[in-house]
């Protein structure tokens, strides 16, 4: 019976042992990216930068936080660009001119982007003016009149429903 039971310890003692193991293994591809700037001006550049431009893969992510390899990609590109001092614009241009509009977390209002600016206050508009319209309309509807045949027909189901065993 002991021994039984210690062979049971020591099989669970291994696979906590093991599921350690695993879930510490996973922690050796989780990297750093070390970026040296030449002022905090810089750093403070590129973080505000790839904070605001979106990634291309994952699409709900920004940059900063995805860790795809375009991704990584992109960042390197942005820090060698704010590095030589190019502007905030110039970075954001060159994605912008490279990979679209849909790059931007906050894309500008224009004809092409003024749907998705405007759409949902539109939307809001036209559902509150539908519900006013529903609340008028409701407030003018006559009550349904029974004729006294109606009546009389509506009562006897009631009566035929009230003796029913």
């Amino acid at each position: 019976m002991q021994l039984t039971r210690l062979n049971f310890s020591h099989a669970t003692g291994f696979v906590l042992i093991s599921l350690l193991c695993l879930s510490l293994s996973t922690m050796i591809y989780a990297g750093v990216e070390v970026r040296n700037f030449d002022d905090s001006e810089q750093e403070r550049r590129y973080h505000q930068l790839v904070d605001e431009l979106r990634c291309l893969v994952c699409q709900n992510q920004n940059l900063a936080d995805s860790n795809s390899q375009l991704a990584l990609d992109l960042r390197d590109k942005i820090y060698e660009m704010v590095k030589t001092n190019q502007t905030d614009q110039q970075v954001l241009e060159y994605m912008v001119n490279r990979y679209g509009e849909f790059v931007l977390y906050n894309p500008p209002l224009d004809p092409v982007t003024s749907f998705l600016w405007l759409g949902p206050f539109i939307l809001l508009f036209v559902a509150v003016i539908m519900l006013l319209i529903n609340i008028k309309n409701r407030n003018k509807a006559k009550p349904v009149e029974l004729s006294e045949d109606d009546h009389k027909r509506s009562q006897q189901l009631l009566d035929d429903e009230e003796n029913k065993p």
